[in-house]
């Protein structure tokens, strides 16, 4: 398919969630927790509530804007296997995102109103792996891009504001 025939591009907005959204997860990555004694630390604590919050809140909204507004950029004749693939990366990177939004909140409520050492343990090693899963399917979603980069569908050129397809 010639990009010419792909004409489902994103709106401005969606491509300032995606982006905004990598922003943010970087940001979240860099500044993330190291120790949990980290967390006695109230003001520290505090932003990493607000940041929490704040990401899933823009998360959601993210969510349903892009499920009600926009329309997927994948060419009508793609395998079913690649629709339903795509579906199931983009659903899931929403799905560990908020796992992994939960869990840190989690933590920190064990931490400060319960202090159970068990199920701090439990909870930390929960969110760790949502983590690592959500590194793998970043992964995925990323490869996708460059393939359909590489095969010029018109996919990458819908989000991607660099190297636009000719």
């Amino acid at each position: 398919m010639s990009l010419e025939k792909n004409n489902s591009h994103y709106s401005k907005l969606a491509k300032l969630f995606h982006w905004g959204f990598v922003i943010l997860f970087i940001y979240g990555v860099a500044k993330q927790v190291d120790d949990i004694n980290q967390l006695e630390d109230i003001i520290f604590f505090r932003s990493e509530i607000i940041f929490a919050i704040i990401f899933l809140i823009l998360l959601i909204i993210r969510f349903i804007y892009m499920k009600t507004t926009q329309k997927t950029s994948i060419p009508e004749e793609t395998s079913d296997f690649q629709k339903k693939a795509s579906k199931f990366i983009h659903n899931g990177m929403y799905l560990l995102l908020i796992l992994i939004v939960l869990s840190g909140l989690l933590i920190g409520y064990l931490y400060w109103l319960t202090n159970t050492p068990f199920l701090i343990k439990i909870t930390i090693t929960f969110h760790e792996i949502v983590i690592n899963l959500l590194y793998v399917f970043i992964g995925i979603h990323i490869l996708a891009a460059i393939y359909h980069r590489l095969k010029k569908d018109g996919v990458w050129s819908s989000m991607v504001p660099f190297l636009k397809e000719k």
